[in-house]
């Protein structure tokens, strides 16, 4: 089976979201090819190169989502040079004006399904993407004056949000370049029958604008759609925006655009599997059908995890420790407070706070603001005068001396405290499950989901109650040993890689067996319906098994419909489906003339020794046989040395 993998700023970048379990699942799903598409967020991600690739990654193709054209090195970007013509401009008008009126529409027009504001918006997606597949590149249709004028008169019509009315000149700049970047998958030159056309099954690692590709290839080929969320894209992108110097009518704007987009992604999913019910009930409120809703839990390697759970070495009884990122969200100011009510009870006791690697100057800040209050609401004790004095509380870095990997800070713990008021999958919950130590929680997220009846839950923002549970589990020793070991058999149960791996295994076979990809006239009937057993096993092995222009292979004589005569001979030169063979791909060459004059696909192929490609056939991160390496702007990169020829 042949997937094409659909993902956003994760893999096969070294840095991203999402890396480690697109790695795991490839890894894990060896009989499987896989296409990877994915999207590029910075500069920086692109330079940082990619994990090494396994030999089932058949092709990995980019795009960028980050700058602009005038960002990228020159001799990069595809066909392009003039306008749109007054043809091409109409239609962009009208395709752009359907788009934008339904953003700008009254909440309550597209809140029943198929409304007339949710049909506008799918029927201007799709307009605009038919428009950049036949005539190229939307990059400088949508930056340009008419398309502001367009987004003017439809925040000025009747009926428009209340919020959009006062925008102004500035902020309808700025909606349009954000929308220009997420609508970048329309003008990749990825839909074509060597590309998305060819696979048999588009998963996408996220919805919002990684799933648009597979909306196209969908929309253009019939391929079933997979959309899988371990955070939801669009309450990702309301957390997000929360805290960007925005103005009131872009965030309103751009939370429409993203709420529609979130919209049809989930209608037109064939199926879509959400990480938790947290998740699942953001879907839902978006649209998603419950019939097309499995949920399928992310995985993590528990062998990680085996030597300290396996131990039954109940750690420091006397110490609480903390996993996280230091950020707001976590509420480690609540945590401190909380251990304050602790230490009246129990002066012995300790906190730990291990921190992973700060990621922006906010969360240093956040960080300094705890470690001050920690050292006011803990001074240094010290047993007599001569001691050195010491804090309960220690602020540690995960991978520092203290606490060199996660497993030895969970190995030191007594109970685990996950103090947060925002949380998605409590990832550091599980980890500290498989480690087999007691936890208390917060309800927020899919914490009770995930812990069950293995741990203790308290309300958010309620330090008197965070305190109660700690020092319940701190003083019962027994209840701690139960609670830790049926954690860690939950975890097991649940949680594993390899629970993850084996459900989307079926999940493969049971779409491609619901919805296959029917791309050859020779495969269906005289009724139109598909034959079985149409294409034999030897279409899927490399190697020639039929000649040139043979169709006898395509099609077994025994499956053949008995009022049907004899297949027709294949075109000229091209090669029988049994096969699977392909010729070389080509592509236009950057500054070609454009015969119709729109600006062309956002996509190159670079030849190895310009920027960042790799000598001696090797890709970033080692892979053997990829050509080039990962390029600022929409690229192909196949794979040398298939006997088929199949890329």
């Amino acid at each position: 089976m042949r997937i094409g993998l659909l993902t956003d700023g994760g893999y096969p970048y070294a840095t991203g979201e999402s890396r480690v379990w697109c790695d795991r699942l490839v890894r894990g799903l060896a009989r499987h090819d896989f296409d990877v598409y994915a999207l590029s967020r910075s500069a920086r991600q692109e330079d940082a190169g990619w994990v090494p690739l396994p030999p089932q990654v058949r092709r990995v193709r980019t795009a960028p989502l980050w700058g602009s054209r005038d960002d990228w090195p020159d001799g990069y970007g595809g066909r392009g040079g003039r306008a749109y013509g007054r043809r091409e401009r109409r239609r962009f008008t009208t395709c752009f004006g359907e788009l934008v009126a339904a953003v700008c529409g009254a909440p309550d027009a597209g809140a029943a399904s198929g409304s007339v504001a949710g049909a506008g918006f799918a029927d201007g997606l799709y307009g605009l993407a038919d428009l950049a597949r036949e005539y190229g590149g939307l990059a400088a249709a949508l930056r340009s004056e008419t398309a502001v004028r367009v987004l003017e008169s439809a925040c000025r019509a009747g009926g428009a949000r209340r919020g959009v009315h006062g925008a102004t000149l500035t902020d309808h700049l700025a909606f349009a370049d954000r929308v220009e970047r997420a609508l970048r998958p329309l003008s990749a030159d990825w839909y074509g029958e060597d590309g998305l056309g060819a696979v048999d099954l588009c998963h996408a690692a996220s919805g919002g604008t990684a799933a648009l590709a597979g909306l196209l290839a969908k929309r253009f080929f019939g391929v079933p759609l997979l959309v899988t969320e371990y955070g939801v894209h669009l309450r990702t992108h309301y957390l997000t925006v929360a805290g960007a110097p925005l103005s009131a009518p872009v965030r309103t704007l751009l939370a429409a655009f993203h709420g529609g987009l979130a919209t049809e992604v989930y209608r037109r999913a064939d199926l879509i599997t959400p990480g938790n019910t947290h998740a699942r009930r953001w879907q839902e409120k978006c649209g998603a059908e419950r019939a097309r809703l499995r949920t399928v839990y992310p995985g993590m390697a528990a062998d990680r995890f085996a030597a300290v759970g396996e131990s039954g070495d109940g750690g420091d009884p006397r110490t609480l420790v903390w996993v996280g990122r230091v950020e707001p969200a976590k509420d480690l100011i609540g945590l401190l407070h909380a251990f304050a009510e602790v230490r009246k009870e129990e002066p012995e006791a300790r906190l730990r706070i291990v921190a992973a690697p700060v990621r922006d100057a906010d969360s240093a800040t956040y960080r300094t603001h705890c470690e001050a209050l920690a050292a006011q609401l803990f001074p240094d004790e010290a047993a007599d005068a001569h001691a050195v004095g010491d804090n309960p509380v220690s602020f540690e870095d995960l991978g520092g001396p203290y606490a060199p990997d996660v497993t030895d800070a969970y190995a030191g713990a007594g109970v685990v405290v996950l103090s947060s008021v925002v949380e998605g999958f409590p990832v550091g919950l599980v980890e500290a499950m498989l480690c087999g130590r007691a936890t208390v929680s917060t309800d927020v997220g899919a914490v009770v989901e995930v812990i069950g009846g293995t741990g203790l839950v308290v309300p958010p923002r309620n330090p008197r109650a965070l305190a109660d549970a700690c020092l319940a589990l701190l003083r019962d020793p027994a209840r701690r040993e139960r609670l830790g070991a049926a954690a860690r058999a939950r975890a097991l149960e649940l949680f594993t890689a390899e629970q993850n791996v084996a459900a989307f295994r079926g999940i493969y076979l049971e779409l491609i067996s619901r919805a296959p990809v029917h791309r050859d006239a020779d495969a269906v009937g005289a009724d139109g319906e598909p034959l079985p057993f149409a294409h034999p096993a030897e279409a899927y092995v490399p190697g020639h098994w039929a000649g040139r222009g043979s169709a006898g292979a395509a099609t077994p004589a025994w499956a053949a419909p008995e009022e049907a005569a004899a297949p027709p001979p294949a075109p000229a030169g091209a090669e029988a489906r049994g096969a699977r063979t392909q010729a070389p791909e080509t592509r236009t060459p950057v500054g070609a003339p454009d015969p119709v004059g729109a600006q062309g696909p956002v996509g190159t192929e670079e030849p190895v020794g310009t920027r960042g490609s790799v000598a001696g056939g090797h890709g970033p991160g080692g892979a053997p046989g990829l050509v080039v390496a990962s390029l600022p702007v929409a690229a192909s990169f196949p794979v040398a040395g298939r006997a088929d020829g199949h890329v």
